[in-house]
């Protein structure tokens, strides 16, 4: 019995570096994107897989698994089995938001998967349509002291980093506003531009050909830094608000468990694709900024991320409507 034992246990050894040696060559790896085709964080999740195939050999597959701000495919991969053939990109709101705005939720954020790195990362920008007087920060808050409550600030939905980025800025000024509530970037971005609405916290990278024609007016970003794209614009804090410094996220994770070889493996792979400069230049272009940290430096990032939000939205008392 104790031989047969032995022997069931060296053949599973075997079986596990067996398949972690073959990896990812077995099947096509899925990389879940848990938001629609054709956003940011779907984009990335397209150059990512790309750059994996090219550097680990094998097949790998964007698959989109949207709905319930990102929690349906976040569900998802945290049931998946952690062999390396589910991964997921995904945006902050399903990282480190939709935990503390969803009741039911279906995977426990901080202890259901393997952080391997955080792609990209892009300052909102207060943006405000062509029509719009102000120009200033002063400006904005002069407005919203005059009219409390009833200037609006349009956003892709409750949760999402453009709504947060505005509650974060009306907790700072000590002013109110109204939120705006859109199904998606696109429509806040197309009310913003028509007068519908006067302001709204955007990734640089979604508006930032807009700005560049005309057809919005860039008032601040919310980095520690000005973004190398947008110069002229400064941030909040240096327009007198501080405490402000806010960054949209993409990054790459796995079911909880990944085996040591493929998990350090793919984070290598991960981290030489973001750094390499044909692919940096061209996100830099758009306004993004490459970030490719280590698994270590994403789990500890995610958890200060994690707490900040928590923090922000029992404080604002904010809640999906």
């Amino acid at each position: 019995m104790k031989r047969l034992l032995t022997g069931v246990l060296l053949a599973c050894a075997a079986f596990g570096a067996t398949a972690q040696s073959t990896w990812p060559k077995d099947h096509p790896v899925q990389v879940v994107v848990p938001f629609p085709a054709g956003g940011a964080t779907d984009a990335i999740g397209r150059i990512m897989a790309e750059q994996l195939q090219k550097r680990l050999g094998g097949n790998f597959i964007v698959q989109n698994r949207p709905g319930a701000t990102g929690t349906i495919g976040g569900g998802f991969v945290s049931r998946a089995a952690p062999d390396g053939y589910t991964l997921m990109m995904s945006s902050l709101g399903t990282y480190v938001i939709a935990p503390h705005l969803i009741k039911s939720m279906p995977y426990d954020a901080l202890k259901d998967f393997d952080y391997i790195t955080v792609a990209v990362q892009a300052p909102n920008v207060l943006v405000a349509g062509p029509d719009k007087k102000a120009r200033t920060v002063q400006d904005v808050i002069a407005e919203l002291q005059a009219k409390p409550g009833h200037v609006s600030f349009a956003n892709s939905g409750y949760g999402a980093s453009d709504h947060l980025s505005a509650e974060v800025f009306l907790q700072q000024t000590k002013t109110e506003g109204m939120h705006v509530a859109y199904k998606g970037g696109a429509p806040a971005i197309s009310d913003l531009m028509g007068g519908q609405v006067d302001y709204s916290f955007q990734n640089v990278n979604a508006v930032l050909g807009l700005v560049q024609a005309g057809k919005l007016h860039a008032i601040a970003v919310t980095g520690a830094r000005r973004s190398p794209v947008l110069p002229d614009v400064p941030t909040l804090a240096e327009a007198g608000v501080p405490n402000a410094v806010i960054y949209s996220w993409q990054a790459l994770a796995a079911p909880k468990g990944l085996p040591p070889d493929i998990k350090s493996r793919l984070a290598a792979a991960a981290i030489a694709s973001m750094k390499d400069p044909s692919v940096a230049s061209k996100l830099e272009e758009q306004g993004l900024e490459i970030v490719a940290n280590t698994p270590q430096e994403f789990t500890a990032f995610q958890a200060r991320e994690y707490k900040r939000w928590k923090d922000l939205i029992e404080e604002r008392n904010i809640h999906i409507e």
